[in-house]
């Protein structure tokens, strides 16, 4: 599939407008169910789903969706397909912090070519696209969207002091805790959602390890983000990441996002 900054734009304008209704229920009451895997939804993940949908539906009318609220994890996908998370980190919303987003990512022969990641509590929006760069705008969710004050990003080199490793607050284990004692790390920073990739992919940190379980839909938008600024990310083999992994249930296996080339531990 042919992409377009016209294209990757218009991406993240459905990314930033799923935000509205995120923070009009994010500054209530935040009514809580239980999916049968036993991990959270709320009211914002199905409102930003329902947009998200519907918008796509029209940008991209041929194109198939597998978003995470509507998941049927038996479907497969022949070519092009798009992932969406339209609230990534329900844990952190729920728990009223910042650091939650917007997942709207493009697949396009197993790999994520386009990602939309916004932040709303945030008021960050980034996206990607391969070959054309990574950006991130300032943008709160009721604001219209302007695209005037977007700034490219890029990953930085490597500090010679030493990294800045940041992993989930949320999901910390000891094999990501042994990981990165076998680097040279200088700071740690914690963050939850798919934002770990844009803070690479921005040049706030240089490495994120995770061992634990994701989704596809989890990190699709992330990655294509941080690739486009970038950054590698590498299954624990050292291979790419594949997407559109029916037979696994779209379940993720380790992986390793880094700012620049990979570092042998």
């Amino acid at each position: 599939m042919l992409i377009s900054d016209q294209l990757a734009l218009a991406i993240a304008e459905i990314a930033h407008r799923a935000g509205a209704p995120i923070m009009e229920i994010y500054r209530g009451a935040i009514a809580v169910a239980e999916k049968a895997d036993n991990s959270p939804v709320t009211l914002a993940d199905q409102a930003a789903e329902k947009i998200i949908l519907a918008a796509l539906s029209k940008l991209l009318p041929n194109i198939p969706v597998l978003a995470e609220e509507s998941a049927d994890l038996g479907q497969v996908f022949d070519e092009d397909f798009i992932l969406v998370d339209p609230l990534d980190g329900t844990k952190e919303f729920i728990q009223k912090r910042d650091d939650f987003t917007v997942n709207i990512a493009l697949i396009a022969q197993g790999a994520p070519i386009l990602g939309a990641v916004y932040a709303p509590a945030r008021q960050m929006l980034y996206w990607g696209a391969r070959g054309l760069g990574a950006w991130r705008l300032p943008i709160a969710a009721d604001d219209p969207f302007d695209a005037a004050g977007k700034v490219a990003i890029e990953t930085r080199a490597y500090p010679t002091a030493g990294l800045t490793a940041i992993s989930s607050r949320s999901h910390a284990d000891a094999e990501t805790a042994a990981f990165l004692a076998r680097l040279p790390i200088a700071g740690a920073a914690n963050a939850g959602s798919s934002l770990k990739f844009c803070l690479v992919a921005a040049g706030e940190a240089d490495v994120y390890p995770r061992f634990g379980p994701t989704m596809e839909w989890d990190i699709a938008a992330g990655q294509a983000v941080l690739e486009a600024a970038g950054g590698p990310v590498l299954a624990a083999d050292g291979g790419p990441m594949r997407f559109g992994k029916a037979a696994d249930r779209y379940r993720n296996g380790a992986f390793i996002a880094w700012g620049k080339t990979a570092i042998t531990p």
